[in-house]
């Protein structure tokens, strides 16, 4: 099993080296808490280890400035650590706001020998400028990662006291924006240049595989968002397939996109689709005029689906054309299109189509070929485990089960991919897509067991996207 111990220890091949941005970081941490290790849990660890770096500078008395979020939380568990050895105050500011988990750090530290000064203005933090400059070493826990905009009080103020102090900065994570801190201690990975790091307990899946912290990368709409605010997408296939390019369609708009035209030869009745007539029995050569001009209109563009093997001339032709593609099914073949950007949706048999090397079953030899093969274009090589790759990043995604096996699912699949290709990067959107595309097949097979159909998923892609499961 991928998740036995065996393969764990192999997993580590593909763990990312090197800073990680705060929008990953709270990607990994929300894998994590499904993986069973909870917020509370990662902060007590962060807090020990803060803890720990504070003792090796043998400070007598240590400031530890605390902010709203989870990172003041941190300083809060270090200082209830700091208690028994070390004179240990802390300036908390005491606006709305407060998460859950620093709310009950506070109540914690409150029995505690550990002074609290709660602080909302700048006449508060001035009453308080002698801690300051009475300290042996000053704790940034202000912001952390959840840093953005423009510092206001008491932040501005606790900031400016603490870099006129002289004294030794510490920033627990990630230094607050305009804080002179000359040590940083990272939690789990570095988010800047120059930090120590402390492991925080995040297991090695939560890295490796995708998980629901996937869909926090999932940009909202804004409140004043118009039509097509969520992308278009143009899917081009049908002809000896009838009913894959509709799929293709619907998965789309079940994935976010706002407007969806199918160019195909075949004709189906969805009311919600805007379908490009084009004639005879399959897609030809000339086609092309409507087919680059559609195409340059379009956000994204998938090609391939019930496309056949006569067509694949004018895919290559098309490609070109497109910013963003996604290519699934009959495209997958020698020469292989290429867009601007694309993403190349194989199972197994398209993959050995298209580089004329067969997936071992072995999941560690396969994703280094997988890694191999993307870099001009994500691959999202599809399977009991699928392996998404950039040819750099690899992920792992679990979802799904054996009723995906019927026919369609693939291209519901390429349908999620290109919705979300709209709104994120490729190497996102194939790992977004093929995590909440796996959740709606389990839902489906729950549902229908064997009987299942691809349709039956639709229903529920917007669940896991944007409904909050």
């Amino acid at each position: 099993m991928f998740n036995s111990g065996s393969y764990m220890r192999w997993m580590g091949e593909f763990l990312e080296e090197g800073m990680i941005s705060p929008e990953r970081m709270r990607v990994v941490e929300e894998n994590a808490v499904a993986l069973g290790v909870d917020t509370r849990t990662m902060m007590e660890s962060a807090g020990s280890a803060l803890a720990r770096s504070v003792r090796e500078f043998r400070p007598d008395r240590v400031l530890i400035l605390c902010g709203k979020g989870n990172n003041g939380g941190d300083g809060l568990v270090a200082a209830r650590y700091l208690q028994k050895d070390v004179e240990t105050s802390v300036i908390f500011v005491d606006q709305e706001g407060k998460s859950d988990l620093m709310q009950e750090q506070l109540c914690t530290l409150s029995s505690c020998d550990v002074v609290l000064h709660p602080v909302q203005c700048l006449a508060e933090v001035r009453r308080l400028r002698t801690l300051f400059t009475g300290a042996d070493l000053i704790v940034d826990a202000l912001l952390g990662t959840g840093a953005s905009g423009t510092l206001r009080e008491p932040y501005v103020s606790l900031v400016r006291y603490a870099n006129q102090s002289g004294v030794p900065i510490l920033a627990a994570d990630v230094p607050t924006p305009g804080i002179k801190s000359r040590h940083i201690l990272a939690f789990h990975r570095s988010k800047v240049e120059g930090s120590e790091v402390a492991e925080i307990g995040i297991p090695l899946e939560a890295e490796v595989c995708t998980g629901p912290g996937e869909i926090l990368l999932i940009p909202p709409k804004a409140s004043g968002a118009h039509k097509g605010a969520g992308g278009s997408v143009l899917v081009v296939g049908g002809g000896p397939y009838q009913g894959a390019p509709y799929l293709v369609a619907l998965g789309a708009l079940r994935g976010g996109a706002d407007l969806v035209r199918v160019a195909s030869p075949v004709s189906l009745p969805y009311a919600d689709l805007i379908r490009e007539p084009l004639e005879g029995d399959r897609v030809r050569t000339e086609h092309l005029p409507r087919l680059i001009a559609l195409a340059e209109e379009a956000d994204v563009v998938v090609c391939g689906n019930g496309l056949g093997t006569r067509s694949h001339g004018v895919v290559r032709e098309l490609a070109p054309h497109c910013v963003r593609l996604v290519l699934d099914a009959d495209a997958l073949r020698k020469p292989l299109p290429a867009g601007s950007s694309t993403i190349y949706t194989p199972h197994a048999g398209e993959f050995r189509r298209m580089t004329r090397k067969t997936p071992p079953p072995d999941l560690v030899r396969r994703a280094r070929m997988v890694k191999s093969a993307a870099g001009p274009g994500v691959i999202l090589l599809k399977g009991e485990v699928d392996v998404i790759s950039d040819g750099g990043r690899v992920r792992f995604n679990r979802t799904g089960g054996p009723g995906m096996t019927v026919g369609g699912t693939g291209d519901v699949l390429a349908g999620v991919t290109a919705a979300l290709f709209c709104r994120l990067p490729a190497f996102e959107a194939a790992c977004v897509a093929a995590y909440a595309n796996g959740k709606a097949g389990e839902v489906a097979q729950a549902k229908y067991g064997d009987g299942m159909t691809a349709s039956d998923m639709l229903s529920w892609i917007p669940a896991y996207l944007f409904g909050g499961v």
